[in-house]
């Protein structure tokens, strides 16, 4: 997520500079566009993933984006390297990790605590099914071959490997009957609950369902299509009104092969396992438990099955998701089944809990009630939660993932309450999702971006008001009326209370009049007010029309601590946000009147001013520095000027195009006694203008109008049409100051240029008036250091300000764009050095202001993943220091541009998502308790305050910690060391080469039998078995595991091939050297003829 994404651009010659060239310039070096804020859920969420454990859920996407969410503000978006989607997301539980399963079988374990991937492996074959187990770090993995194979995750050393163990297809095949050579394809693996890790259950996509055990390599069960060949009637009817079918019956088109599309357990202890099938019925298959004596008589068992007819129409939606939980408020075996898909094709989109009861086993299966549940939007995963809390009572919860990005909670409750009431009526969810900051539901239709002065006093107020709402509530405000059951993860540390001070806000608008600031100073915004229509000034009596029409434009003044805000109905509300307890005045100003109401408010926000001047709707509010003035433009053209501290007009002008456009840009320039303004700004109600203020306004129209304006009376200075190559709207204007930009380079550039003039015939040259033409040249000579910049959608237009202000319009610089949308200016060092700009296409640029060139370029797909979409530029904001704001559809996102900015203090501001104090207490809890029941008991009353809990999933990971699983996977099948006692002596293995032919041999006499004490050391060693040897028995599997090798058939035998060879050769090496043995022998024996001869001759005196 922070990793550097960003794509750095060739540089062009004429920017190759030392870096020490212009102190505040722009350099490749300092770019970096990185996310660092996200909230929301992606509208191309698809699957689900959840941590039973640390309360979280992970939401995978089609674009290669993880969302995980947890308690309150307790987000992070991760993204992969690929856009590519997931088809397997899970939780490694109570670890802190998270594995994915891309579309192109990449294999990843991501580290929540580092927001990063800490392994992957890209897996050869197509992967079908994954499940880890439960508690463990280790992973099933089924291929479409049909294989099995096992992965796990080492922590320690960050690696994810593929273990020897797997599961033999040939195996499966001749105890399945099946002669195909293609095996089929895995759909689904489920270890066995209560088996100690020692069974999982293979399904394959043929119908065919297979138990097998790890510990001992054998098949333990098999059931298929031929199993569903049964005779029957209908055990159970449905509820009334309700089409469905509960039988142990088949019909004919049950006869063909089913294929299977989803399965889960559906009991505690794997006795009971659901399917779902391709064709819409969902089957209900008994199964032998690990502690079953009498598997093989269970198996052979005619009531083993049991049809959930769902539809009677022939073609019905596949049960592609399926999920089972214990009924709490029913018998102990009563349960929920919670499922997608099955109803008739073409039928209207619902998801289905059925209430079921067996008393007896699934024989005596029946439905005791149906919920329908229309999702709100377009279906995309569930996945189901133990009820843990004090605000819950038992069960599980729903959660339910719909597109775009909706996700929703249905408790028991709820569930209740909707199957008692009307089913014409739409089940109302007991919680749903809220993204801390409301996009849709209210609509947002403005924003803004500001920075706040740390050491000035409007970061003191605010940071006041956000201190006190620490101080009643020790978290951020709960985000809506109904709580979030999520409590996963540790929020964002802040600093404590005497420490903190506001660095930055946001703020927005919204469709229904109101407007919100939240402290943006760190990742988790936090609310600081909320200002609604219904206080807008609004005085006893009396009725403000428009007050609550949609927010169009927002100001925010650190100076005069103050809030601008503009609506679709032309009216501009002034509020100042630290206001005492004394009386206030409040003064409402019309077309034709003022009027002063006296209002007795408390502490906080309190209205200044309301004007009704306009027909027209508000697109822009521009405050003067030290915001003594208030510019507002008008979307038909029109500007006025307002006097913030006599709440008063200065002036209004007529529409400056000629076209009635609107007004796209503003921008004030003043040359004024700051030292007057600072003290007069202590009493805002009595500061006046400054009569020798010297101040011009320049503004710019869609339509490419410039038009330059004396900032007290309005009267215009100078006017022009910016030329174009072809029709192109402005977007934006800026004025530059400092020296920085303007060099000498610059200058003589612009000598040697042609100047544009305006050429248009309708407009006519604006002759200034005496008193404005002084102000003109008084500050012609304070501007000519000045540059002034003008965005087009196609275009970059750089002027000097005093060519501007005399009308002539010479340019220095032009540079061509592509379909530019929105732009932000950057600073460094509290000067400009950079320009932003986001295009239709989805690129973003970041340019230099000084020879207008790319320094780097990036993507909103790079980013965030995200497509360019229409008015996406009307929603974002940024700050000058390369922080911007974005929004697409239900998501918020801050993006960072500058590489050495690290405002939001990442990543010590970053809320946690492994909770290790709670998995610390969790495993200590569980070594220390016999039974699963005692173990939920001692850490979620004591950790979460809440009541045990029943599920089976909780129980399976609390006891899934087997020692065993380490020695069982760490070997192929059927090769596994054995686990007799031996002795510590060495195992010698004897190869051909080692005999040593020239040993003495000690030849015993025929005649000699081995006495007593012998027979007793050959029993004691053969411990008291028989003396006659006999063959150890084997299965036929072990003699192909010990004698079959990886390779085909002709590496086979090219490998028997080799080995004879080497075998022919040692042969004749033993040949040889027999030969040279014998011939030793012959000379030996020679020599010891002539010795014999010679020896006779002597006298025995003579030896």
């Amino acid at each position: 997520m922070f990793a550097k994404i960003f794509h750095k651009h060739g540089i062009s010659s004429h920017s190759k500079k030392p870096k020490n060239d212009s102190e505040g310039s722009l350099m490749s070096a300092n770019l970096n566009p990185r996310l660092t804020v996200h909230y929301g859920i992606p509208a191309t969420a698809s699957i689900l993933a959840c941590d039973l454990i640390q309360r979280l859920v992970a939401v995978g996407t089609l674009d290669g984006r993880i969302k995980v969410i947890g308690g309150d503000y307790v987000e992070a978006l991760l993204v992969s390297p690929k856009h590519i989607p997931f088809k397997n997301l899970e939780f490694l539980q109570n670890q802190g990790f998270l594995v994915s399963v891309s579309n192109e079988n990449e294999i990843q374990v991501w580290d929540l605590g580092q927001r990063q991937i800490a392994s992957s492996i890209k897996w050869e074959s197509n992967i079908t099914a994954f499940k880890a187990i439960h508690g463990t770090s280790y992973m099933y993995l089924g291929d479409e071959h049909g294989m099995v194979y096992v992965l796990k995750y080492d922590a320690d050393q960050r690696k994810l490997t593929n273990l020897p163990y797997y599961v033999p297809t040939n195996v499966i095949a001749e105890e399945a009957g099946i002669s195909s050579p293609n095996h089929p394809s895995v759909v689904g693996v489920l270890p066995q609950p209560c088996s100690q890790g020692n069974r999982v259950l293979i399904a394959y996509v043929n119908g065919l369902i297979v138990i097998w055990d790890v510990s001992d390599d054998k098949v333990v069960l098999v059931r298929g299509n031929k199993d569903l060949q049964l005779q029957g009637e209908t055990a159970s009817g449905s509820p009334e009104n309700k089409n469905l079918e509960v039988s142990d019956c088949v019909s004919e088109s049950d006869k063909v092969e089913k294929e299977i599309s989803s399965l889960c357990w559906a009991s505690n202890d794997g006795s009971i396992l659901a399917v779902g099938y391709v064709d819409g019925d969902i089957m209900f298959w008994a199964l032998p438990t690990a502690t079953s004596k009498n598997n093989q008589q269970a198996s052979k068992s005619h009531k083993n099955v049991v049809k959930l007819q769902l539809s009677s129409g022939e073609k019905r939606l596949p049960v592609i998701v399926l999920h089972w939980s214990e009924n709490q408020s029913h018998s102990a075996r009563g349960c929920k089944i919670f499922f997608y898909g099955g109803d008739q094709i073409g039928s209207k989109e619902t998801l289905t809990i059925l209430d079921l009861e067996c008393p007896s086993g699934i024989e005596s299966l029946k439905c005791v009630s149906h919920v329908d549940i229309t999702p709100n939007g377009s279906f995309a995963d569930m996945v189901l939660f133990p009820t843990v809390g004090e605000m819950e009572n038992g069960g599980s919860l729903l959660f339910v993932l719909t597109n775009p990005g909706q996700l929703l909670v249905y408790d028991d409750a709820c569930l209740a309450a909707f199957n008692s009431q009307d089913e014409k009526k739409p089940c109302v969810s007991s919680g749903q999702y809220v993204m801390p900051i409301p996009i849709v539901a209210p609509c947002m239709t403005v924003s803004k971006l500001s920075l706040v002065d740390r050491d000035g006093e409007f970061s003191k107020a605010l940071t006041k008001i956000v201190s006190t709402a620490k101080l009643k509530a020790p978290h951020t405000p709960i985000r809506s009326s109904k709580k979030w059951p999520l409590t996963g993860g540790i929020p964002s540390r802040l600093p404590e209370a005497a420490d903190y001070e506001v660095e930055r806000v946001y703020m927005a608008g919204y469709q229904d009049g109101s407007v919100r600031m939240w402290d943006a100073t760190y990742p988790a915004l936090s609310l600081i007010f909320v200002l609604g229509a219904e206080i807008y000034g609004k005085v006893p009596g009396i009725d403000i029309a428009g007050a609550s029409a949609p927010v169009s434009a927002l100001e925010i003044c650190s100076f005069t601590q103050s809030v601008a805000i503009g609506n679709e109905c032309g009216m501009v509300c002034l509020f100042k946000l630290t206001g005492t307890s004394n009386e206030m005045s409040l003064n409402i100003v019309t077309e034709t009147e003022k009027k002063v109401h006296t209002l007795h408010q408390a502490d906080g926000l309190q209205c200044m001013a309301l004007f009704s001047l306009f027909s027209s709707p508000v697109c822009l509010l521009q405050s003067t520095e030290f915001g003594n003035r208030l510019a507002v433009g008008l979307k038909c053209g029109r500007v006025a000027m307002l006097d913030v501290g006599t709440s008063s007009v200065l002036f209004i002008t007529d529409s400056l195009s000629r076209s009635n456009c609107s007004v796209s840009s503003l921008a004030m320039i003043s040359f004024t006694d700051t030292n007057t303004l600072i003290n007069n700004s202590k009493d805002s109600t009595s500061t006046n203008l400054n009569d020798g203020e010297k101040g011009l306004v320049f503004i710019m129209t869609r339509d490419a109008y410039l038009a330059v304006l004396d900032g007290r009376t309005g009267h215009m200075v100078s006017s022009q049409s910016i030329p174009q190559k072809k029709e192109s709207s402005a977007i934006s204007m800026y004025i530059l100051e400092g020296g920085n930009i303007v060099s000498s380079t610059v200058i003589s550039e612009s000598k040697n240029e042609p100047a544009h003039s305006s050429t248009d015939p309708e407009i006519a040259p604006v002759e200034p008036k005496s008193e404005t033409a002084a102000q003109v040249a008084y500050l012609g000579q304070r501007s000519k250091s000045l540059l002034i910049l003008l965005c087009f959608e196609d275009a970059l237009h750089l002027h000097s300000l005093k060519s501007v202000i005399k009308g002539t319009c010479d340019s220095i610089r032009e540079v061509n764009l592509k379909q530019c949308c929105w732009t932000s200016a950057i600073k460094i060092d509290d000067k400009e050095c950079g320009l932003v700009l986001l295009c239709r296409t989805g690129i973003i640029e970041i340019r230099s202001l000084t020879k207008l060139e790319v320094m780097g370029q990036s993507s909103l797909m790079t980013i965030l993943r995200w497509n360019f979409t229409a008015n996406m530029e009307k929603m974002a904001c940024s700050s000058n220091r390369g922080q911007i704001v974005l929004i697409n559809g239900c998501e918020f996102a801050a993006v960072s541009i500058l590489a050495l900015e690290n405002d939001f203090r990442i990543p010590d501001s970053l809320p946690c998502f492994h909770d290790t104090v709670l998995a610390a207490a969790f495993d200590a809890t569980v070594k220390s308790e016999d039974t699963s029941h005692g173990i939920l008991g001692g850490i979620f009353k004591g950790l979460i305050g809440g009541k045990q809990d029943r599920n089976m999933q909780i129980k399976e990971a609390c006891r899934n910690d087997f020692p065993q699983l380490e020695s069982i996977f760490s070997s192929p099948p059927f090769l596994k060391p054995s686990t007799a006692s031996t002795d510590d002596k060495e195992v010698i293995n004897l190869n051909i080469d080692d005999i040593l032919i020239d040993e003495k041999i000690t030849v015993f006499p025929k005649s000699e039998t081995i006495n007593n004490d012998e027979k007793n050391k050959r029993e004691r060693l053969f411990e008291g078995s028989s003396t006659d040897a006999k063959p150890t028995v084997r299965s036929v599997y072990e003699i192909r595991a010990k004698y079959r090798g990886p390779e085909d058939a002709a590496a086979a035998a090219a490998r028997a091939r080799d080995r004879l060879i080497e075998r022919q050769e040692k042969l004749e090496r033993i040949n040889d050297r027999s030969q040279e043995l014998q011939n030793e022998a012959e000379n030996f024996a020679s020599i010891a003829h002539q010795l014999a001869r010679k020896m006779e001759k002597k006298k025995w005196w003579n030896i």
